[in-house]
């Protein structure tokens, strides 16, 4: 392994240089902003419309709104590192850095935020966890769930709050049993992982900032003190065919990577599926015509989930920093920027989609978005969300054909760069139907 090893999970932005010679600047728009985070979509399109290329002051980053310029990107690796994704957008206070300072936090970059070659060299090995064969194991356990929180639901009778009823305990629980976690534990790792998007990608306060960091920490030691137990006792998942894969190439996986991936799986393999489940259903059912047309015929689910994730996506940003003096559309840009690859406007547009802002669950090119990014970081868990979400839709449209939201209930979103999707969805539905 390179001395990118020692490179930490989380690390702080060092330095930003100043906007490129030449590039206009928005003293004013941040993705924190309300009406951003509200509805980023007629902005970003507005945004992308003006400017391809724009440096955001309060952000401190290079923004790219355009598809072929963020796909550029994402194919370069070289150029453009990932080694700043998992990383704080804004500095850290003393208290949290205290807290993160501590002997034994210690893990390193693995997947998204490890550079080539390390990161191939590792992904070999957690590629073979989201084999076919493996999500197609944890299907049955997905539908049952899914049919037991929804039956705890019509138990308990409408109106329901969605997000702690489906969409926040399911994902979470099949990661959980992805990487062999014991079921007992649910409750404290969901606490423990609740806020990690506070963290590296919003705009916390002190307060929020040691709580989170106090979470991690704790997160991180039942982490190493779950896989040293899978050493001595292996079982059919995925912890332990990461502890055998480093066992049989301690070169390429060591046993620290181990424990790292471990740690970072377990919020990205949920977070985005609860806000992407949700997601949908805020495309699905308002349109009546639509949901019905998915009741009747759930082969149209798969592209229904594709259309979503390009008009209304659980991940509408990601971030790169340069290595080296480059170029980003017509401007020079230096060693160590940080872009922000705009999804939000690039997936709406209309060059590559008739009619961007309508939703088509029928459209021929819906997966022709961005949401799980391209090149050698595309997203490893993607066909895992997918199918995840899916299942809950079609597990919805059989049991509950008449469920919809409430109306009168605006949704609220948790304000951070990357990741969108109602932090409440409130849903009612008839009761007069034979379940």
């Amino acid at each position: 392994m390179t001395d990118q090893t020692k490179r930490g999970y989380h690390q702080q932005r060092s330095s930003t240089p100043p906007p490129p010679t030449g590039c206009p600047v928005h003293t004013s728009w941040n993705p924190l902003n309300a009406d951003y985070l509200e509805d980023p979509y007629e902005i970003a399109s507005a945004l992308r419309d003006e400017h391809g290329v724009f440096y955001a002051e309060q952000l401190g980053y290079l923004v790219v709104t355009e598809m072929a310029e963020i796909e550029r990107i994402f194919s370069d690796h070289e150029t453009f590192a990932s080694t700043n994704v998992q990383d704080p957008v804004f500095p850290l206070a003393p208290e949290a850095q205290a807290v993160l300072a501590a002997d034994d936090f210690d893990p390193v970059a693995v997947m998204s935020n490890r550079p080539e070659p390390d990161h191939g060299k590792i992904r070999v090995h957690t590629r073979q966890g989201f084999s076919n064969k493996r999500i197609k194991t944890l299907e049955p356990y997905i539908r049952r769930r899914s049919r037991e929180l929804i039956d705890a639901m019509v138990a308990a009778g409408p109106p329901t709050e969605f997000v702690d009823a489906l969409a926040f305990p399911l994902p979470g629980e099949t990661v959980f049993r992805f990487i062999g976690f014991p079921e007992g534990d649910d409750e404290t790792l969901k606490h423990w992982c609740g806020d990690r998007k506070a963290f590296s990608w919003g705009k916390p306060s002190a307060a929020q900032q040691t709580e989170i960091a106090e979470q991690m920490l704790a997160y991180w030691r039942y982490c190493r003190t779950f896989t040293a137990s899978k050493k001595e006792n292996r079982g059919d998942d995925f912890a332990s065919e990461l502890i055998d894969a480093h066992e049989a190439n301690p070169k390429d996986l060591s046993y620290q990577e181990v424990e790292s991936v471990v740690y970072g799986l377990s919020f990205a393999g949920h977070e985005a599926v609860t806000s992407l489940i949700c997601n949908s259903l805020q495309c699905l059912l308002p349109r009546r015509d639509v949901w019905a047309e998915i009741c009747a015929d759930p082969s149209l689910i798969p592209n229904a989930v594709e259309e979503v994730l390009r008009f209304n996506s659980s991940q509408i940003s990601w971030r790169r920093v340069t290595t080296t003096d480059t170029t980003v559309g017509q401007y020079d840009v230096p060693a160590g920027t940080s872009i922000f690859m705009n999804f939000a406007s690039a997936n709406r547009q209309g060059d590559i989609w008739d009619e961007p802002n309508t939703f088509d669950i029928h459209r021929s090119n819906a997966n022709r978005h961005i949401s799980f990014g391209k090149g050698v970081h595309y997203c490893l868990g993607a066909k895992f969300a997918k199918i995840e979400t899916q299942l809950v839709i079609e597990a919805l449209a059989e049991k509950l054909p008449s469920l919809r939201i409430v109306e009168g209930i605006e949704p609220d979103y948790f304000p951070n760069i990357t990741f969108r999707g109602p932090t409440e969805l409130h849903v009612t539905w008839d009761t007069d139907q034979n379940y």
